[in-house]
């Protein structure tokens, strides 16, 4: 275990151009602010080579640039939380800032990250809170859809992405969370674990086009919403419950007034009798994944983690006698 100020955390699949551009503008905001960093490069089972990247990687502030790959390609999410876990077990530091390799994630707004955590004593993470967007206006419309959804399904409002800064006290608890496997931020914001946002606005893609398109993005809400499935799952058994006995007051009042309208009275309750023994059913159903749900083996990142990684190598490195970690 070795020591270090602050940890900045980038997943990557095969956005090595980018990331060797994005590595130099965090190294230039770093000179200038005057703060003590180092990078750890989370591979998430990369296809394409980045051995010739870091050729001529010279950092003028940057401490040490590392890199964990992953056995397997597993999705920026759960890359971050295996990396999160890594450094938790590996490395002592003040705190950790998760961001992005695109560049979308301007390395400009780290100083807001780190000052704010340090305004807050380093109880509390702090994300940036998206101000101003920079993808196109029909993935701006789905993304809000998305939250007002996910409002509406949970109770939570989530405003918040990767782009962020853990304390060290922080990361200890998060690397018990389960649902960060799935999703970062809605683990967190499930968990309940305090938390606090900046205004940043959203830079544009370096190179390249972006890997998040609508499935991904329909795919990424789905992992969010995912982690609330006892709670959907409870609103949605409260709502069939309450279809239920709406079915069995229309069954009631069709037969108080059967007399007077006979032609359709029978075919309105045969209809109503047959909703309410499909909700029934349903309600069961939920019951039951509510149930199993909580019963099942989840994966632990701080318990886990080491299952999926292959190799740390340091690129670079200013400091001596540090011990590598070999799966």
């Amino acid at each position: 275990m070795y020591s270090s100020s602050i940890i900045i955390a980038v997943p990557v699949f095969n956005d090595w151009e980018s990331l060797s551009i994005l590595l130099k503008r965090i190294d230039e905001v770093l000179d200038i602010e005057n703060i003590n960093a180092e990078i750890l490069i989370l591979n998430d089972g990369s296809t394409l080579s980045y051995q010739n990247i870091f050729k001529k990687l010279e950092p003028k502030t940057i401490n040490q640039v590392s890199i964990l790959d992953l056995k397997r390609n597993l999705g920026h999410q759960r890359a971050i939380a295996i990396g999160l876990a890594y450094i938790e077990s590996k490395v002592e530091c003040q705190a950790v800032v998760v961001m992005d390799s695109d560049g979308e994630d301007d390395p400009k707004d780290i100083p807001k990250l780190v000052y704010k955590c340090r305004e807050e004593n380093y109880s509390k993470i702090v994300f940036a809170r998206r101000t101003q967007r920079s993808e196109t206006w029909l993935f701006k419309v789905f993304y809000k859809i998305y939250k007002y959804l996910f409002k509406l399904l949970t109770g939570e409002y989530i405003e918040m992405g990767n782009f962020s800064i853990i304390p060290f006290e922080s990361l200890r608890r998060i690397v018990v969370v389960s649902e960060i496997w799935n999703h970062y931020a809605a683990g967190i914001l499930k968990a309940r674990i305090p938390f606090t946002t900046v205004p940043c606005k959203r830079s544009s893609r370096i190179t390249g086009q972006s890997k998040m398109n609508f499935v991904s993005l329909v795919m990424h809400g789905l992992s969010a919403i995912s982690i609330y499935g006892d709670v959907i799952g409870t609103k949605a058994l409260l709502v069939a419950i309450l279809l239920m006995l709406l079915s069995v007051v229309i069954v009631t009042i069709i037969y108080m007034v059967r007399i007077a309208v006979p032609n359709w009275a029978p075919y309105i309750a045969g209809l109503s009798f047959i909703i309410f023994l499909q909700l029934i059913t349903i309600s069961f159903s939920f019951i039951f994944l509510i149930l199993n749900g909580r019963n099942n083996f989840v994966f632990m990142p701080k318990r886990d983690f080491h299952y999926f990684i292959l190799n740390f190598q340091i690129i670079f490195s200013k400091k001596a006698n540090i011990d590598n970690y070999q799966d």
